[in-house]
């Protein structure tokens, strides 16, 4: 299972989300999103699981949990809807 974790720290760190959802099975990977022209955190990320029942266990307990003085949001990812492009001018017919 994907796993979308918001309102994360500054300080918060990818290896940080791997160590927190490890408590609850085994971790595929774990990443917090970094702006690239910044190199700051984004302060969200994602967490997969291997195991849907243990991801339901860590969005249970650590949603709405403060770590690092923040209070995260941890709820099941969805994919991202195909949108046709990034934006842009559309065809005018």
């Amino acid at each position: 299972m994907n796993i979308f974790v918001a309102k994360l720290s500054s300080r918060t760190k990818s290896e940080d989300l791997e160590q927190m959802f490890s408590e609850f099975g085994e971790v595929i990977s774990a990443k917090v999103i970094m702006d690239r022209e910044t190199g700051y955190s984004k302060r969200y990320g994602f967490v997969e699981m291997a195991n849907d029942d243990e991801a339901t266990a860590a969005i249970e307990n650590l949603d709405d949990k403060e770590v690092d003085g923040s209070r995260i949001v941890v709820k099941k990812a969805h994919p991202r809807e195909e949108t046709g492009g990034r934006g842009g001018h559309r065809n005018r017919h």
